[in-house]
């Protein structure tokens, strides 16, 4: 039996660029819980996670259609959505906006440097560091492990079955979570 491989984005992104619109789709959907996952590693306060989702997307889309066919696509889009997002908080007329990120692979952190200076990159890295300190110092355990799963952008199911949870216990204490986080992001 063979097995059936699917395109390689660098595929889809010349099928696309040779009309196929079904192509984009394909990478749109192949990368949207990569955006999600990143849109969660920001903090926007009063901000909605949804917006920043949206923004990720646009600079997903911007990403296909500037891609120049050298080297790897993926950590071109992760640079592209990433300083998407960034520029739309950049954009923000309200300046009480407090963003921090938060980052738990070493991919993310190779990918961050792809976008950003070496200033941005240790003032990030010290955020950070600082925010993953606070975090630990006031969520539980619990609390601590369903944070870094919703952060990597894990699924509520895939997180119920990575901590043997029910969808009620999960879904308590992603609540716990965030209302700790946000009372310390209020300080």
């Amino acid at each position: 039996m063979t097995a059936i491989l699917s395109p390689s984005d660098e595929q889809l992104i010349a099928l696309f660029k040779q009309g196929e619109s079904a192509a984009c789709d394909e990478l749109l959907n192949r990368y949207k819980n990569k955006v999600l996952a990143i849109a969660r590693s920001y903090f926007l306060s009063d901000g909605d996670t949804e917006d920043l989702v949206q923004e990720g997307m646009c600079g997903l889309y911007s990403a296909i259609t500037a891609y120049k066919g050298s080297g790897n696509f993926a950590p071109f889009a992760y640079a592209c959505i990433k300083n998407r997002i960034i520029d739309a908080f950049k954009r923000s007329a309200d300046k009480s906006n407090m963003m921090t990120s938060i980052s738990y692979s070493e991919e993310d952190n190779q990918a961050a440097s792809l976008g950003f200076s070496p200033e941005e990159e240790l003032i990030n890295s010290e955020n950070s560091k600082e925010l993953n300190g606070v975090m630990r110092a006031t969520l539980s355990k619990l609390e601590y492990k369903v944070i870094e799963l919703y952060v990597e952008g894990a699924t509520m199911a895939e997180m119920s079955s990575a901590l043997q949870l029910t969808y009620k216990q999960l879904d308590n204490a992603l609540s716990r979570a965030k209302k700790k986080l946000k009372k310390i992001r209020n300080k």
